[in-house]
């Protein structure tokens, strides 16, 4: 198949007589080649051919003497057959639904066309009566209405007369091109369609363009991607998730005293020329990017098709990762002063880059924490804010779905090296099979680290999804003992999910501890399955099981 593009190309008037073909059109016709060596015919012999069809099938085609086509495409197939795609103008305004593609047999006679819209093109006047000033404005309040909660930049409007065909009757319209910087520097652009008469919105719409890419990341296979052009290129920054984006640290580290940053790590965006990304090894640099922004992507539609929230601040608004950064960093974090998650590679011996699919659903999570219970992050508390991440990152990992990262309750077993010594980071059947986190709660489980404090909420999801004793969960072994030797039967993973959090975003506050958090579940699952229901009664059982009463 031949195709090439022709923008503003090969204009042509239709006139009472027929049709005018400009000089230049003209010119490229005779110039050009009338068949490409396989015999099929030039872009520029269909042209001709279709400028001939449009005199004979003028009326057909809804043209009349008050409109001008311009070429837009030009496919030839490989029999032969001709596909020339035309925008249309009325008095010389462009008209959104004029579009039509012609379709030609391989010899050149007439077969056919396709219209956006059939119906008649007249207008009484092409004189609006709203002024462009107020069309600007009126666009710029729906940019600003699309982005509530942000504070826009740089904002510009440009309108542009049209008459909309595409929304019933023809009408004029100013076409408004509205467009800013959010207060990460994100670009935002709506375009937004007002009736030229009265003022009405017609409609509007997201103007950042969208494509989907995929990439090779290092843990998770090909994922899809959601991208945004960017002239002749394509940036890894996703419109359709808040303008959530990665960017490279390039091994810098950020420089900060007493909780003060005096300057950050950078976040240079990842730009690519045919939005397919990384290369599945850690040789391209894209591909531990891929990784970030799969993560954002399956933890952001996980909090929104899951819980309803839109976003780790639920305001719509993106954060943005940062990969490579430092020098054998063997962590990853999330800041709250910057929105953003940042990711090192790993020392290669003990960890490797630190991207995997449920650490970014841990990290994103404290985010979600910060902007609901706020757990202090130390004593019960913190080990409940490390637990709240470890619980609904693996419910992000599940979500996902995902068959070369498949969901269990292993936590970072996919970046662990031989030198760590054990397959995973934490366990959440048996927590103390890391040699230092607690199953059950006792009086000095306050006194622990947070991230081994946490085992004791760790080890209840996990019993209260799946049950105790021996079983083989997709494809992994587990054997979750229970401190009062009970036997417990698991309610399912979703439903954890859902009953703790609500009961973060609803019961918890900064001070909870084990105790609260016995209530806050019960709670939760009181609201969404009743008092006394199995699920409320499980909860009840299962932190009997971990010695929280």
């Amino acid at each position: 198949m031949s195709r090439i593009r022709q923008h503003a190309h090969g204009a042509r008037r239709v006139a009472t007589a027929g049709i005018a073909a400009t000089t230049a059109t003209l010119l490229a016709a005779a110039l050009a080649p009338a068949a490409h060596a396989d015999g099929r015919p030039a872009p520029a012999t269909a042209i001709a051919r279709a400028a001939s069809a449009l005199v004979a099938h003028a009326t057909s085609l809804g043209l009349s003497s008050a409109q001008d086509t311009s070429v837009r495409d030009v496919i030839v197939d490989k029999d032969g057959t001709q596909h020339v795609r035309y925008d249309r103008t009325y008095r010389r305004l462009p008209v959104l639904g004029g579009d039509f593609v012609v379709h030609l047999a391989p010899g050149g006679s007439y077969r056919g066309a396709d219209r956006a819209t059939r119906g008649t093109l007249s207008l009484a006047s092409v004189t609006p009566k709203l002024p462009a000033p107020k069309a600007a404005d009126l666009a710029v309040n729906a940019l600003r209405a699309a982005n509530l909660g942000e504070t826009l930049k740089q904002v510009t409007a440009k309108p542009q007369l049209v008459v909309d065909a595409l929304h019933g009757a023809p009408r004029l319209a100013w076409r408004t091109d509205a467009a800013g910087r959010d207060s990460l520097g994100n670009p935002v652009a709506r375009t937004v369609l007002t009736d030229a008469l009265t003022g009405a919105q017609i409609d509007a719409w997201d103007s950042i363009e969208t494509a989907t890419g995929d990439g090779r990341s290092l843990y998770s296979g090909t994922v899809p991607l959601e991208t945004t052009g960017s002239g002749s290129s394509y940036q890894l920054k996703d419109p359709t998730r808040g303008n959530t984006y990665t960017g490279d640290a390039a091994g810098k580290t950020d420089l900060c005293i007493l909780g003060i940053c005096l300057s950050r790590a950078p976040a240079t965006l990842f730009t690519d020329t045919d939005n397919h990304w990384g290369t599945g090894t850690t040789a391209d640099r894209a591909s531990a990017a891929v990784d970030a922004q799969y993560g954002t992507n399956s933890t952001w539609d996980y909090y929104k098709n899951v819980h309803g929230r839109n976003g780790i601040a639920g305001d719509g608004k993106g954060s943005y990762n940062r990969v490579h950064y430092g020098s054998n960093y063997n962590n990853a974090f999330w800041d709250d002063s910057c929105f953003c998650m940042t990711y090192g590679d790993g020392d290669g011996t003990q960890l490797g880059p630190l991207v995997a699919l449920d650490v970014a659903g841990h990290e994103m999570t404290h985010g979600v924490t910060s902007k609901t219970a706020k757990l202090t992050y130390s004593g019960e508390s913190g080990g409940l804010n490390e637990a709240t991440s470890d619980i609904l990152g693996t419910m992000v990992e599940w979500y996902a779905d995902n068959p070369s990262d498949p969901g269990d309750y292993l936590i970072g077993e996919k970046i662990v090296r031989p030198g760590f010594g054990k397959p995973a980071l934490r366990f959440m059947d048996k927590p103390s099979k890391d040699g230092n986190s607690a199953d059950y709660w006792s009086s000095s489980v306050g006194n622990l680290d947070v991230h081994y404090s946490s085992g004791v909420a760790n080890h209840f999801a996990y019993l209260l999804a799946e049950g105790s004793g021996a079983k083989t969960v997709n494809g992994v072994s587990y054997d979750s003992p229970t401190a009062d030797g009970s036997t417990l039967t698991g309610i399912g993973r979703d439903k954890v999910g859902k009953i703790w959090y609500r009961a973060l975003t609803v019961y918890m506050t900064s001070s909870t501890n084990y105790a609260g958090a016995r209530t806050a579940t019960l709670n939760a699952a009181k609201d969404l399955y009743g008092a006394g229901s199995t699920e409320y009664n499980a909860v009840a059982a299962t932190w009997n099981a971990v010695n929280v009463h």
